[in-house]
């Protein structure tokens, strides 16, 4: 259950068009965005540097984007964020088999050489104590420009950000990102945890 509850929609009206941005492109709001209403300024700040990190006009691949930020998102243990990336993953292209696959990217033939060294970056780049080692780096620099590594780690900062927020607070998970994380990750042990709602506890 959150421990610091979402605002309703209707109680920010200052952050209308940035809601119903979220309400086109997810078909809601995140309860994260509404949490953070409480003080709109962050909100919109966080708003301003996601739209950014996932500019499409971008070099690296948006649903590549999404993994990368899922695996960031194991490395932090945030299970509100890796439904959340896998429901993302998968509007943008990402097949769900490929999603489901993702903890073993190192090995499943369904990832690509320059897709498994951008999740080895994720991976150590969300680890702490950061694990990012030159050797990683340079193995890296085979597959990746450097203007793609900052598109990549762009990523990886932001979800530093989410993972911290939502594991923090407990948000609670929508329906949407719940039900695709209990069918696409379930089978790796994927759970609901301390961000299933209230009502889902009771049932448990």
């Amino acid at each position: 259950m959150a421990r610091i509850a979402p605002l309703p929609i209707e109680s920010t009206p200052d952050m209308a068009a940035d809601f119903a941005f979220f309400e086109r492109t997810l078909g809601f709001v995140p309860n994260s965005l509404r949490t953070m209403a409480h003080r709109p300024a962050l909100a919109k700040g966080l708003i301003a540097l996601s739209r950014g990190v996932y500019d499409p006009s971008g070099e690296v691949d948006l649903g590549l984007k999404r993994l990368v930020g899922h695996v960031a998102s194991m490395a932090a243990g945030c299970l509100y964020c890796r439904a959340h990336t896998a429901t993302s993953a998968l509007r943008h292209g990402v097949a769900a088999d490929k999603m489901a696959a993702v903890a073993e990217y190192r090995t499943s033939p369904l990832f690509s050489d320059a897709e498994r060294v951008a999740l080895d970056f994720a991976l150590a780049a969300a680890s702490q104590p950061n694990d990012v080692s030159d050797e990683l780096f340079a193995r890296l620099r085979t597959h990746w420009q450097d203007g793609q590594i900052v598109e990549l780690l762009g990523v990886i900062a932001l979800f530093g950000f989410f993972n911290r927020w939502n594991d923090s607070l407990a948000t609670t998970l929508e329906s949407e990102p719940l039900e695709t994380a209990r069918s696409v990750l379930g089978a790796t042990g994927w759970q609901a945890g301390k961000h299933a709602s209230h009502d889902e506890d009771s049932q448990a």
